[in-house]
C-alpha cells in the first residue's frame, strides 16, 4: 500500500528538530547525527504504513533511537571515545549584561560536560524528558522499558548529573570564572 507523501511529511516534518536533537546528543557529533536522522527518516518512510496515527513525535524518536543503536553497532564505536564538540554547541543568549552572559555560558559548558559523562541509558531518558518533553509513559514506550524503570533511570541520571556538575564546579579555578 502506497502512503501519500503529504501524509508522511505532515506527520514527521514538524518533529525533525527533535529527531536531530536526540541524534546529536546520542552520537555527540553533528555529521553523525545528520546521518542517523537521514537513515531514520528513510526507515520511517519505509514503515509509515505501520504508523497508527496519533502523536508522530515519539514514534519518530523511537526510530531515531533504534537507528542510532544500529549505527553504533555497525560502526563499532566505543561510546566513551565519542567526543562532543563544545565549540560547535556554544550558544550565547542575547542578554544585555556581559557578566550574565559569561555565567550562562559557563553553566552551559558545565552542563554539557556533565551530560557527556552520563551513560547512554541515562542520557537518552534525560534528553527525551528534559529537552524533548516527552511524558514518562512515552519514554517507556519509546525505550521499551517499564514505567518504573524510566522513573528510576531519570532519578539516577539527575542525581549523577547533579554530582558531576557539583564536582566540575569545584574543579574549575575561580579565575576561570572571572572576566
Amino acid at each position: 500500500m502506497k502512503v501519500p507523501t503529504a501524509t508522511y511529511e505532515e506527520a514527521l516534518l514538524p518533529h525533525l528538530d527533535a529527531a536531530y536533537n536526540l541524534a546529536r546528543w546520542l552520537t555527540r557529533d553533528e555529521r553523525d547525527a545528520e546521518d542517523v536522522v537521514q537513515e531514520a527518516c528513510l526507515r520511517a518512510l519505509k514503515h509509515f504504513s505501520a504508523f497508527k496515527g496519533g502523536d508522530a513525535r515519539p514514534w519518530l524518536l523511537a526510530i531515531v533511537r533504534n537507528t542510532y543503536y544500529t549505527w553504533i553497532h555497525r560502526h563499532r564505536l566505543d561510546e566513551s571515545a565519542i567526543s562532543f564538540d563544545d565549540e560547535a554547541d556554544a550558544h550565547i543568549s542575547e542578554a544585555p549584561n556581559p557578566e550574565m552572559l559569561l555565567l550562562k555560558e559557563t553553566d552551559k559548558q558545565l552542563l554539557r560536560r556533565a551530560l557527556r559523562k552520563l551513560p547512554t541509558e541515562f542520557l537518552e531518558v534525560i534528553v527525551l524528558r528534559e529537552f524533548e518533553e516527552l511524558s514518562y509513559q512515552q519514554i517507556a514506550d519509546l525505550v521499551q522499558i517499564p514505567l518504573g524503570t524510566v522513573m528510576s533511570r531519570l532519578a539516577r541520571a539527575r542525581r549523577r548529573l547533579a554530582e558531576t556538575v557539583s564536582k566540575c564546579c569545584s574543579e574549575v579555578p575561580s579565575e576561570e570564572l572571572m572576566v
